[in-house]
């Protein structure tokens, strides 16, 4: 997914009339990319933004089957998400999703009983899903074994824990990895491409008109059916085709905070209930994970700001659990996301329901909303199969028989990773760390290197990343601006204190060199950067969120959303 190939497949939209065109980049248009190219299908992707910009990377970093929808009784929901979790860990990106234990603390006589007839049916569930469960049993702790496990946890008010299982995955690196499948297959995939009509032939869409943000070219692309995969965007459509879609989706904010794992001590994760969501601490390299909160948003969808009510919120909720407080000084990164939950009438968000839907509000159109991360392969499948009646001689999907770029050689190439790290004269660490984030693609990363020993070098303010993968981002996984790979194709901008300000003038030369920036524009990639890292801790020294939201758009958007008064269509 290079500079070329997008030119390549943006020539392509120009020309052809493709089966499936799909609006959006987010897992579910990501994987309804790669069902429908796997069965033959011609298609095409368009995006707003960058690939998983919206809700996609900013999730818990979880596959997960939902232990807490057992307590709401949503049996087959769980047992979806289970098979599906199964599928990823063990055969179609297990280079990518990896189980992470947790800890379910026990503060009550009544809740080992309780909560262990909870994860004894979750795991029972996963047994029999049929596609190997990839991670150990769940199993009883006394008080001093989960002290053992978690030390920071308090010990005056702890009985005693249940340890169980689940799945973690960085979503962004998933969603390119999952987006550069797709395009081996022969999709053609363009960023920066937003959506600015709906083109219909009488009750009938037949495609839609485009706008390249990069050269504010405009154009409309054909195809014999439409799939929008806008997440939060949804609604959006029913003003696109000035009626209503067949389906509505609020948006529930969660944010989440990175603290180093010096900060607390423990060797797994936590879930631990509040009253108003559920409350992780997961470790994540070295670093802790906590989120999340689960409140209503009608603000800007694009950038969601979390206020300090937020931060306050978790730091309050976590801290109620440890022995030393984690304090605002111990942040390291925050982030913001939005869940696309199906509404009702009056439902708080918590309770709205995580399936999803597929509508078809106009011949040629099909909206597919609501789900979670771990079922975005169910959701794909079946958007495709609903677009497969219009298209005679479909397949049927295959997805669960395919493994994304980078599994196939995995295993192997990890049973090998000593002698890869003396081949290219590189620690163990760094091939362990390639293989985590590329699979068995690690050997291109690793090429580069070779090719260009300069390209070994730590990345100033991340030293965990080689300068060769911010090469590979801009050469290779369809990065176009700075913000791209400094916030998706790393986590460099929430795993810094400095939260990627001090590696972007790096980051930009590196991007530069691949892309054929001149000075001006590696300058102004870095200022639109700079300025987009103070807006968002602008907004989280704000205590609601209309300010906070103010705070944040106050930095200009790198694509020129906001700047460019042509473009007035609502935002995919």
């Amino acid at each position: 997914m290079s500079a070329e190939r997008r030119s390549a497949d943006l020539a392509r939209m120009r020309d052809e009339t493709f089966d499936v065109l799909i609006i959006g980049a987010g897992v579910t248009g990501a994987g309804a990319a790669l069902d429908a190219a796997s069965r033959g299908l011609s298609v095409a992707v368009v995006e707003a933004r960058d690939l998983a910009s919206g809700t996609s990377s900013r999730s818990s970093k979880l596959i997960h089957g939902g232990l807490r929808y057992l307590e709401q009784l949503e049996f087959p929901l769980v047992h979806e998400a289970l098979r599906e979790r199964g599928l990823l860990l063990t055969r179609l990106a297990p280079h990518l999703v990896r189980p992470v234990p947790f800890l379910v603390p026990l503060t009550r006589w009544y809740e080992r009983p309780y909560y262990g007839a909870g994860v004894a049916l979750y795991d029972a569930m996963s047994a029999v899903s049929g596609h190997g469960r990839g991670v150990p049993w769940h199993k009883h702790l006394s008080r001093r074994g989960a002290h053992r496990l978690f030390p920071s946890l308090r010990e005056d008010t702890l009985r005693g824990a249940i340890r169980y299982f689940d799945g973690q995955v960085d979503d962004a690196r998933y969603v390119v990895t999952l987006m550069r499948s797709a395009a081996s297959y022969g999709a053609a995939v363009a960023t920066s491409t937003r959506v600015v009509g709906i083109i219909r032939d009488a009750r009938e869409v037949t495609g839609v008109r485009v706008r390249d943000m990069e050269s504010r070219a405009e154009f409309d692309v054909r195809a014999r059916t439409v799939i929008a995969a806008t997440g939060v965007w949804s609604d959006d459509i029913s003003e696109m085709i000035h009626e209503y879609a067949g389906l509505r989706v609020r948006a529930s904010k969660g944010i989440h905070l990175l603290v180093p794992r010096s900060a607390i001590t423990g060797d797994v994760g936590l879930i631990l209930r509040t009253e108003k969501s559920v409350l992780f601490v997961i470790p994540w390299g070295g670093h802790w994970l906590i989120g999340t909160t689960d409140t209503d948003w009608d603000l800007d969808r694009a950038h969601p700001a979390a206020s300090s009510v937020d931060i306050d919120y978790l730091l309050e909720h976590v801290n109620a659990v440890l022995d030393r407080p984690i304090t605002h000084d111990d942040i390291e990164g925050v982030y913001a996301g939005l869940r696309p939950l199906l509404a009702g009438e009056s439902e708080m968000s918590s309770k709205l329901s995580r399936e999803h839907a597929v509508v078809e509000p106009m011949l040629g159109l099909m909206l597919v909303a609501g789900g979670k991360y771990t079922t975005y392969r169910v959701m794909a499948r079946d958007v495709i199969d609903h677009a497969a009646r219009r298209l005679p001689g479909t397949p049927e999907s295959r997805t669960d028989q395919v493994p994304l770029a980078g599994a196939d050689g995995f295993h192997a190439a990890w049973a090998h990773r000593t002698s890869m790290a003396r081949r290219h004269g590189v620690t163990v660490g760094v091939v362990e760390h390639l293989l985590e984030r590329y699979g068995a693609l690690a050997t291109e990363v690793l090429a580069l290197v070779d090719e260009h020993p300069e390209l070994g070098r730590a990345l100033p303010g991340a030293p965990e990343y080689l300068a060769a993968e911010i090469h590979y981002a801009a050469a290779a996984e369809g990065a176009v601006h700075l913000d791209d790979v400094l916030t998706r194709r790393t986590r460099i901008s929430i795993e810094t204190p400095h939260r990627g300000t001090e590696t972007a003038p790096a980051a930009a030369e590196l991007m530069g060199d691949v892309l054929g920036w001149d000075r001006a524009a590696r300058d102004r990639e870095v200022e639109h950067y700079r300025a987009r890292v103070e807006a968002e801790r602008e907004s989280q020294r704000k205590e609601d969120d209309r300010t906070a939201d103010a705070a944040r758009l106050g930095a200009p958007d790198v694509r020129g959303y906001g700047a460019d008064p042509a473009v007035t269509a609502p935002l995919f």
